[in-house]
């Protein structure tokens, strides 16, 4: 009889032994949490953009209690929030320059042409794989069925006549619209910025002319005419060098096509047209 309990007492006293020495690792080995951690957690807003770089504020907020990372990186919060982290941290903030949304693309309905009738899914991401990879005849134009529009947690970004435009007023610099994007129109660029190439089409300008009436035709003129020489062509494009940009404006005056653009006259509010988010078929 007693031969029944030897096996119930072997296995309760290894139960109680594991029991004892995890109860002790988990003394000896704990990590301590830096208490500044739920305080940096409490000043980020909780949108769990990933714009930071990490998974969620959680994450950033325990990089930054590390050392890790600095205080500057919450788009969202912008610098308010860098200011309280830095105050917490005990460092000086270092926010930056905002940054906000920008789409290289002027393309609308009215300009670009249609490869043909499209009656698919109304999703970029879906369009996008289309032989070709457009249903416009620039592949490399704003598909206008608002998967940036779907992704941005703060409306800072519509469609209107045909392609995303963004609310800079709005816009917190998640970058959630980029990750949307399947053509990769969408950049980040300084709220500061003066003047833009809403063009993304490098081809050659005879064949740019030919799909759309407001694309680039890489001649060059902006940036022989540039005065800081902010400007270079790069693959038959403008590049702006915003730290040497003073936003004079010559550029896009001399602009044939006008593609460089002012971006304070171009205007971020889009309460003058509000388009449905989906455009219809196209015709």
């Amino acid at each position: 009889m007693a031969s029944i309990f030897i096996p119930f007492l072997i296995l309760g006293g290894i139960g109680i032994l594991a029991g004892l020495l995890l109860g002790f690792a988990s003394k000896k080995f704990v990590q301590e949490e830096d208490p500044r951690q739920q305080l940096l957690r409490e000043c980020l807003p909780g949108a769990n953009c990933g714009g930071c770089g990490f998974a969620g504020c959680d994450a950033y907020a325990r990089a930054v209690a590390a050392g890790e990372v600095p205080v500057g990186r919450c788009g969202v919060g912008g610098k308010e929030t860098a200011d309280k982290m830095a105050a917490i941290m005990g460092v000086s903030s270092d926010a930056g320059q905002p940054m906000v949304a920008f789409t290289a693309c002027c393309g609308t309905k009215d300009k670009a042409e249609r490869r043909f009738h499209y009656y698919g899914t109304s999703a970029c991401r879906e369009a996008s794989v289309i032989p070709g990879g457009s249903i416009k005849s620039c592949r490399y134009g704003c598909l206008g069925f608002g998967d940036c529009v779907k992704a941005c947690l703060f409306d800072a970004i519509h469609i209107k006549n045909g392609i995303a435009v963004v609310d800079r007023d709005k816009c917190r610099g998640c970058r959630a619209c980029i990750e949307a994007c399947p053509k990769h129109l969408i950049r980040m660029i300084s709220k500061e910025a003066a003047v833009e190439v809403y063009c993304s089409n490098c081809e050659r300008g005879l064949d740019v002319k030919d799909i759309c009436k407001a694309g680039c035709i890489g001649c060059g003129i902006c940036s022989r005419q540039c005065p800081q020489k902010a400007i270079t062509m790069q693959n038959d494009l403008p590049v702006i060098d915003h730290a040497l940009c003073d936003g004079c404006g010559l550029c896009a005056e001399k602009c044939p096509v006008h593609v460089l653009r002012l971006i304070k006259e171009e205007g971020s509010s889009l309460k003058d047209e509000r388009v449905q988010m989906v455009p219809d078929v196209v015709k």
